[in-house]
């Protein structure tokens, strides 16, 4: 297919888990093409990552406060057509903390789920995401003292 360029874009988002003493439960979001991923978005002018992360979350989700933790940031990169142009997409990654379950979903997703880790490896469409959701996860065994 004749292409009229390569575009870039880039984008944010997060892993967002939720704990409390008995779960560790990650949020995945079913998107409206069908594939299950973690809430991202276009960075905006003026936005760094993490205020993208926080908007996207609460956009997507209805989440209002998440803690991001430090010491974790991921990139991933793949290409996707829109018409006829390629497009190179980065997405970072961070791991993101929610205080609560309730989610209001926005009406570019069809579904959501809070996961045990090993669910959630099951359920994510693309390899890239189940990618960043081993490292995620590792982060936080290490961070929260869990066995891997």
């Amino acid at each position: 297919m004749e292409t009229r360029g390569i575009a870039y874009e880039k984008s944010a988002g997060a892993v967002i888990f939720y704990q409390d003493t008995s779960k560790l439960l990650f949020l995945l979001l079913r998107y409206g093409k069908g594939h299950w991923d973690f809430p991202k978005g276009h960075i905006e002018d003026q936005e760094d990552e993490k205020d993208t992360v926080r908007r996207e979350v609460r956009e997507e989700t209805g989440i209002e406060d998440i803690e991001i933790l430090p010491d974790f940031r991921k990139t991933i990169q793949y290409k996707y057509r829109k018409d006829k142009l390629l497009v190179r997409k980065e997405v970072v990654f961070y791991l993101g903390r929610a205080k609560t379950l309730n989610v209001v979903l926005s009406p570019e997703h069809r579904d959501y789920a809070w996961l045990s880790y090993e669910r959630a490896l099951e359920r994510l469409t693309f390899e890239t995401a189940r990618q960043t959701l081993i490292d995620a996860h590792k982060a936080l065994a290490a961070k929260l003292g869990l066995q891997t």
